[in-house]
């Protein structure tokens, strides 16, 4: 009886996060992905039929061999980047909050009424971010549809599982007179024109697009604009996304306009669900991060940006051990750089000087809060498996029934000496840039690179 064809047969060693303390390191195993682009099944060498296998892809032209320094990991889960602030990213962090929003930010996302602007941007994005071994995104769009549409396409285009919201900001105490919705009537009404033209654009598409219901944050949007929104996230029975506790200034006004904690206000007007995702969250409390465990929303920890503006570091090791979601997120303009990568990288600091202290005039016994560090590790974890769980989606995972969203890396630097299996993760863990990423696929589609595929 002839063995099942698959579309693809990938043969390598693998790292996947099991938990979110421990990495699974799996060698010469045989990845096949089904149509559907799923993995339909793994195999090891000591497997009857492994060799089997192996014949049959090759005569199939379907069998794919990484080459001895190639790994191949999930694909990484951004959850938070702000697409139309991309040609903005690393300039004015430095600035004041205020000043980088009104002086870089609004303007700048203002310009992307112009589909053509916004297209040339958006293709660009998502090239770079898919490069980045990024494979799922969610997106911040504007507040104009004409743009916000181009992001779906490029998304579409490429090959990248998008989320994509409008972006709502009515109030008029609060926004520029030439960056808003000019009624939480017509920004609601904006909302359900754009929920329903993504999901004609991505219908007969197998790598989807979502749209996400957008309040930008508190500040930025009318009581009725944030009732509506979470009337049309329920009936459309779609993912939210804001910003909750990111900074001195938000914490501080929703005390001061609604004598609520931001996530109390959010929560109130039925955006905190199962589905959502909010970003920062360095100054969330206890009572806080317990609604959000009870509600099921997840958190988009931001590192880089969370430097320049968050005016706290989040302590996502205890975010984790009091099993909150929690994921990754570049948060492009804010951070500088679109690689999850570089962000993972900037958690692991982060959570060490947060354990161990800045402030040099202290005591040592009193210099840092001495909470246990993020590991490498959980910092995989929170850019596989944290995002997917965070969006609620069978990826960040190389196991049977999962997307097959997969980036082959390539050891950057000589080995002079013999590695064991935690010495290779620390090491892509670290060193990986867009250069040593070689292919990335997404569904089992390949978006990056070119198979390297063996004859029999």
């Amino acid at each position: 009886m002839k063995a099942i064809s698959h579309k693809l047969v990938l043969k390598g060693s693998y790292f996947t996060a099991t938990t979110v303390d421990q990495v699974e390191y799996q060698q010469d195993r045989l990845v096949c992905i089904d149509e559907e682009g799923r993995i339909g099944q793994i195999s090891a060498p000591d497997e009857a039929g492994y060799q089997g296998m192996i014949r049959q892809a090759q005569g199939e032209g379907t069998f794919w061999e990484l080459a001895a320094d190639q790994y191949l990991l999930p694909g990484f889960i951004d959850l938070h980047v702000h697409a139309p602030q991309w040609p903005n990213a690393g300039l004015a962090l430095d600035r004041p909050l205020n000043e980088w929003l009104s002086t870089y930010t609004f303007p700048l996302e203002a310009k992307f009424s112009n589909a053509d602007f916004a297209a040339e941007v958006y293709a660009d994005l998502v090239e770079t971010l898919l490069a980045n071994g990024t494979t799922t995104a969610l997106y911040f769009g504007s507040v104009a549809n004409a743009g916000n549409l181009e992001l779906v396409k490029a998304c579409l285009k490429q090959g990248q599982r998008g989320f994509v919201g409008k972006v709502v900001m009515d109030d008029p105490d609060q926004t520029p007179d030439y960056y808003r919705d000019s009624s939480a009537q017509q920004a609601l009404q904006d909302t359900e024109d754009f929920i329903l033209q993504t999901q004609k654009l991505t219908t007969t598409s197998q790598i989807k697009v979502t749209s996400v219901v957008m309040p930008r944050f508190l500040p930025s949007c009318s009581p009725e604009a944030l009732a509506g929104l979470g009337q049309l996230a329920q009936k459309y029975d779609l993912p939210i996304q804001s910003h909750c506790s990111e900074s001195d200034w938000e914490n501080g006004y929703a005390l001061s306009t609604y004598d609520k904690r931001d996530a109390e206000v959010l929560d109130h007007f039925g955006l905190l669900t199962e589905k959502s995702v909010m970003a920062h969250g360095t100054l969330l409390n206890q009572d806080d991060l317990a609604l959000f465990r009870q509600r099921g929303t997840g958190i988009a920890h931001c590192p880089i940006s969370n430097a320049y503006f968050g005016n706290a570091v989040l302590p996502a090791k205890q975010v984790v051990q009091q099993q909150v979601k929690i994921g990754l997120g570049t948060d492009i303009s804010g951070g500088f750089d679109p690689s999850v990568y570089q962000n993972l990288r900037q958690a692991l600091i982060s959570a060490r000087m947060l354990s161990d202290g800045v402030d040099h005039d202290l005591a040592p016994e009193k210099r840092g809060t001495h909470a246990p560090s993020l590991t490498a590790q959980n910092a995989f974890y929170l850019a596989t498996r944290g995002g997917a769980a965070s969006l609620n989606l069978p990826t960040g995972q190389i196991k049977p029934g999962y997307f097959a969203d997969l980036q082959v890396v390539h050891s950057k630097y000589a080995t002079f000496m013999q590695q064991s299996e935690q010495d290779i993760f620390e090491k892509v863990m670290y060193h990986t840039t867009a250069s040593e990423i070689d292919q990335v696929l997404v569904q089992g589609q390949l978006v990056v690179g070119e198979k390297i595929i063996a004859q029999a």
